[in-house]
């Protein structure tokens, strides 16, 4: 179904959007990685901010708009990859991704995305990520289809029985999200989290602001999110982006 834009307004405890804007500035430290990320969809369910609460490590409090605690799955494919002093490796520099992620603060500031999982179709890539950014990547053989209106994704965990078949239908161009909207909440994140020996990490993105548009799920036939132990419901609210070039920093200790 397609997100009511505009129309979803915060209440209760919500963090103010000018600490979501403030993490966009570009820091000054020198680049860990680039990366283009490209034909990404938005995917979303809400949830009792307690049953999330319950999954994150020591450190991290949800994130909560209109008092409700929200599970994001987003697929799409990255390309250009490579270290800022280095060209791309044949091989390795495009492949689709598939993270499933929630929406997190520490102490009331510093607001980001905690992954559950993600999803990768590059093995190099995923021993990577897991050895240097403590992320929780898997290897899958992955797909991403780009025809005239719509785009298709299909994901097969390669240890597991973590899959989606995911058809969206793409709609009209959308202004840029207004802080304070539930689009922008979802979207302007630019500091993720990651756990390393017990001990709590952050680590900052850097992209312009998505430009946005309506979609609409034709097809979804996914078991990623029961593989995390989350419940699956209808997609309360469905967006795309066709992308943003990203520089990525290095993890910071906390």
């Amino acid at each position: 179904m397609v997100g009511d834009w505009g129309m979803i307004q915060p209440s209760g405890p919500e963090l103010e959007p000018g600490l979501q804007l403030a993490l966009r500035q570009r820091p000054e430290t020198r680049r860990a990685m680039v990366q283009k990320w490209r034909d990404l969809t938005f995917l979303h369910i809400s949830i009792e901010a307690e049953l999330i609460q319950a999954k994150l490590p020591p450190g991290l409090t949800v994130d909560t708009f209109d008092g409700k605690a929200w599970i994001g799955m987003v697929p799409f494919w990255m390309t250009v990859i490579r270290f800022p002093w280095a060209p791309t490796v044949p091989g390795t520099h495009t492949f689709p991704e598939t993270n499933v992620r929630t929406y997190v603060h520490r102490d009331g500031k510093e607001p980001g995305v905690w992954f559950f999982s993600l999803d990768a179709a590059n093995a190099l890539a995923v021993a990577w990520a897991r050895r240097f950014f403590s992320l929780p990547y898997h290897l899958s053989k992955m797909s991403v289809e780009l025809p005239h209106g719509r785009r298709i994704y299909h994901s097969a965990r390669v240890s597991g029985k973590a899959s989606l078949d995911l058809e969206i239908s793409l709609g009209e161009h959308l202004p840029l999200p207004k802080p304070g909207s539930f689009e922008f909440w979802l979207v302007e994140r630019y500091l993720l989290y990651a756990v390393r020996g017990g001990r709590l990490y952050s680590g900052l993105v850097n992209h312009a602001p998505y430009q946005l548009q309506a979609a609409s799920v034709l097809r979804c036939d996914q078991s990623i999110l029961e593989s995390n132990g989350l419940p699956t419901a209808p997609w309360e609210h469905v967006c795309f982006s066709p992308g943003v070039d990203v520089d990525i920093f290095p993890l910071r200790r906390l």
